[in-house]
């Protein structure tokens, strides 16, 4: 494992009964890294980022944080891994019965304790980060925009100043100028921390702006990895297919027809 390797996968398998999801992972991500995984619904995404996270473990492998094995950590172990970690979930995933300043600093007040009065100033700027004015901190999140919603869940990510981010389709539901707002975003507040990253889409404009490198994964592996410069000479025709749309070529969708 290189000396500046933040995360790695070697050999990561999943399996839910008879449905094999990863099979055979391995990836490598250096610190400061943004890598952004692409690839069809079911392919395995979100389970292989959950199984980093240890929401799901996997059935063999390898995971490791900077060299140290998390694959099966309990207790203080992982919850000392977990406390690396921002996350930007699909659909925002916020809180509704809470302000927006409870949710930005929910991992601050639950898991590190922090007081409150301290906790709400740090939220207001960190929202003042993602464009967002202090006003918006006791508003809550039915009252927010879809945009705003996001700009939220991204104040979340970075409260805590996580040392690793996953952002999980950060783009779903949002038109293509506030797509390309939150994109930037991302891109500053990643380079302001220099946090590694791993994101999960299947929007390509998103995937082109924020990557450092890109990946593919098709039926539990990783079939190509490179710069994002190199994506369009791929070379690979399951990756051209996908980031061009094609309905021909060798991804075959299960679609019933009439």
């Amino acid at each position: 494992m290189a000396l500046n390797t933040k995360i790695q996968l070697k050999d990561v398998y999943k399996a839910f009964g008879s449905k094999k999801v990863l099979n055979g992972v391995y990836l490598s991500v250096e610190k400061g890294q943004s890598l952004v995984v692409i690839g069809g619904s079911g392919t395995g995404k979100s389970v292989m980022i959950k199984s980093i996270l240890g929401i799901v473990e996997a059935d063999s492998g390898s995971i490791r944080i900077d060299g140290e094995e998390t694959r099966g950590a309990a207790g203080k172990k992982r919850e000392a891994v977990l406390d690396q970690f921002g996350m930007l979930f699909q659909g925002s995933a916020l809180f509704d019965s809470l302000p927006v300043w409870r949710n930005v600093s929910f991992k601050l007040l639950q898991a590190r304790r922090m007081p409150p009065r301290e906790a709400r100033d740090l939220a207001i700027e960190t929202l003042g980060q993602v464009g967002l004015g202090p006003e918006v901190a006791g508003l809550y999140p039915a009252e927010l925009s879809g945009g705003m919603q996001k700009r939220v869940a991204l104040a979340r990510a970075i409260a805590a100043r996580p040392e690793i981010i996953f952002f999980d389709e950060p783009t779903t539901g949002l038109d293509p100028i506030m797509a390309d707002v939150i994109n930037e975003l991302i891109v500053e507040c990643v380079r302001k921390l220099g946090a590694t990253t791993i994101s999960i889409t299947h929007d390509m404009a998103s995937a082109r702006k924020i990557a450092d490198r890109i990946a593919m994964i098709y039926e539990g592996k990783i079939i190509w990895e490179g710069r994002k410069d190199e994506i369009d000479h791929s070379g690979n025709p399951y990756v051209d297919q996908f980031i061009h749309g094609r309905a021909e070529g060798p991804i075959q969708m299960q679609v019933l027809r009439p």
